[in-house]
């Protein structure tokens, strides 16, 4: 599978990521949680997260609704439990 094949070494380049889990949410479809040292560690990792994505681009499908192939966000953590 080559999302998660592309997904595998992220820590060695997307800097300031503490913790990420991979969520299939459907046929061919994911879901990134991760947990970042802070929004401008995030930030300033966003072109390696676009390599990243660009290694399996070809193969998205678009989502429609003008959303293209993803359909990020990002927010503060608004409860953590254990």
């Amino acid at each position: 599978m080559l999302f998660s094949t592309s997904h595998r070494n992220i820590t060695d380049s997307w800097s300031g990521l503490r913790h990420a889990n991979i969520i299939k949410t459907g046929e061919e479809r994911y879901c990134i949680v991760a947990e970042w040292e802070s929004m401008e560690a995030l930030a300033a990792s966003r072109p390696q997260m676009l390599a990243t994505l660009d290694s399996f681009r070809e193969t998205l499908e678009d989502l429609g609704g003008g959303l293209g192939v993803t359909d990020p966000v990002a927010g503060p953590v608004l409860l953590s439990v254990k």
